[in-house]
């Protein structure tokens, strides 16, 4: 009856509010370097528009890098010197545009979004005649210059790959060993209860090893997407991501007494989520504030974000700190809950 009446209300929920390819509330930064009537009123046409959300203005490039770097904003306005003296006196000026390209889609309709506000603005003061006025827009895509689809791809395949193999497998062992009744014999032995879910967990992990090393090397030399950071880095958040959803679907295998019922709670409770709030295939900031909130406790999500900037930005791990201390805060939770609720009697 749950999934009968329940599964429809929480998939209409989400691909009605979830699944979207509009933009909006997008972070950008300011790089003012004339700060004259015209650039002031540009500047309150993006702040009044639903799209972006002015975060702060910076002062140099080396700020715009930096801003990009912490992996919140997703585009900068710079405006040159002189920007209205040049417009009235040489009835062109030009304005870039530097976006965040490691999610090219994203990038290009940012771009757009706000190539047509500046034109909005040039239309109202030439009230819409045809004069010799002409602001251009120059773009610069970051990471990625010829915006392609597999650097948005390959995190994201990343963590729905680890999330089906350390989660959904691991959620069906210890709910087999109770089926077939050897869950009995390793009951009565002197093997504490941890050391059977560590056992149950290492062959998965070593799995999981092989298949980020297997997707690495086919990022790198098929796709052609660059490992711009540390590799160790990588490698050592990927585990501890594995780990995180070993811990997970371990619970689920304590929690529940059959496979199918263990199965159907890590596809629900991982793998949807997983593709749809992680930021994967659609950004978060266009979800409704409650889906914005479930989102911060998917695992992948902050995973997600960790590989786009080790891996595509070239990012350190100061940039990552807080991604990787709650990936440590879940594994942590998940593996008490595990072994606290790992029944040491049969019923």
């Amino acid at each position: 009856m749950f999934i009968l009446l329940g599964m429809p209300i929480v998939q209409i929920i989400i691909f009605g509010f979830a699944l979207s390819n509009e933009v909006k509330n997008a972070r950008i930064i300011i790089y003012d370097q004339s700060g004259d009537i015209a650039t002031q009123r540009i500047t309150e046409a993006f702040n009044n528009s639903q799209y972006f959300d002015i975060e702060k203005s910076v002062y140099s490039y080396e700020d715009i890098e930096s801003s990009f770097k912490k992996g919140n904003i997703k585009l900068a306005i710079v405006f040159p010197q002189n920007f209205q003296n040049d417009l009235e006196h040489f009835n062109t000026v030009q304005i870039q545009l530097v976006a965040d390209a490691s999610d090219p889609n994203t990038a290009t309709t940012l771009t757009n979004y706000a190539t047509a506000i500046i034109t909005d603005y040039q239309n109202n003061i030439t009230n819409y005649r045809e004069l010799p006025y002409s602001i251009k827009t120059e773009q610069r895509m970051l990471y990625n210059p010829q915006l392609k689809g597999a650097y948005n791809f390959v995190p994201g395949v990343m963590a729905m790959v680890l999330m089906l193999v350390c989660t959904m497998m691991t959620a069906i062992t210890i709910v087999r060993e109770k089926e077939t009744g050897t869950m009995e014999i390793l009951l009565v032995s002197p093997i504490q209860p941890f050391m059977i879910i560590v056992a149950k967990a290492v062959p998965y992990l070593l799995l999981s090893m092989m298949n980020i090393a297997s997707i690495l090397l086919l990022s790198v030399y098929v796709l052609e997407v660059p490992i711009n950071g540390s590799l160790l880095l990588l490698l050592l958040e990927s585990v501890l991501f594995t780990l995180t959803c070993l811990a997970f679907g371990l619970l689920i295998s304590s929690s529940t007494d059959s496979q199918q019922t263990a199965m159907f709670i890590s596809l629900t409770g991982m793998f949807l989520p997983t593709l749809m709030l992680s930021g994967f295939m659609f950004p978060i900031e266009n979800m409704p504030l409650p889906l914005r909130l479930i989102s911060n406790i998917v695992p992948a999500r902050w995973y997600y974000s960790i590989v786009k900037d080790v891996m595509i930005k070239g990012s350190g791990f100061a940039t990552i700190l807080k991604e990787t201390l709650i990936l440590t805060g879940m594994l942590i939770a998940l593996l008490l809950i595990s072994i606290k609720n790992f029944k040491i009697r049969l019923a």
